[in-house]
């Protein structure tokens, strides 16, 4: 039996050649895809591990400023939760996962504040502005630096900051 020589046909060279070229394109096609559903699921992991992190230590503070408030009759507001946004990380180019860990690396350094009386916090917002502002933050072999553009202080410490890289 006797094998046909098609492959030195040029129209079924070019039928093989096409066959290659559209595996290599398919295949990097499969790989974006894998890459980007990937990169969601990330995402979306490191938002369900912050909010895990954010839901403990709120629950920590919540019970020990309740153990103090059962010693104390006095009900001041305390601080319940932290809120932090970072407002121009489109400017460095910066991927949502990295937005997150730097938001959770700047809750970590003012975790101590909740459970704590809102106008202890109020009083002395000077000393958390240059707590957060003289502090560098390293994330992916980059250093980076907030300013605070916005701080509200009630219930909920809402922190809006504005990033820079190393000067």
């Amino acid at each position: 039996m006797h094998i046909p020589p098609y492959h030195k046909k040029p129209s079924w060279q070019r039928f093989f050649v096409g066959a290659v070229f559209g595996g290599i394109i398919a295949y990097i096609i499969l790989i974006y895809m894998y890459g980007s559903m990937y990169e969601s699921l990330l995402e979306e992991n490191q938002q369900l591990k912050s909010k895990i992190n954010e839901l403990t230590l709120q629950n920590e503070a919540l019970t020990k400023s309740n153990e103090d408030l059962n010693e104390k009759t006095n009900k001041a507001p305390t601080i319940e939760s932290i809120e932090i946004n970072i407002d121009n990380w489109e400017k460095y180019k910066m991927d949502r996962l990295t937005v997150y860990e730097l938001e959770e690396l700047v809750k970590e350094e003012i975790k101590h504040l909740i459970g704590e009386k809102v106008s202890n916090i109020a009083e002395s917002d000077f000393l958390l502005e240059r707590a957060i502002e003289n502090k560098s933050y390293k994330m992916n072999d980059v250093t980076y630096y907030f300013n605070i553009s916005k701080m509200t202080i009630s219930e909920t410490l809402k922190l809006t900051l504005k990033a820079k890289l190393t000067e």
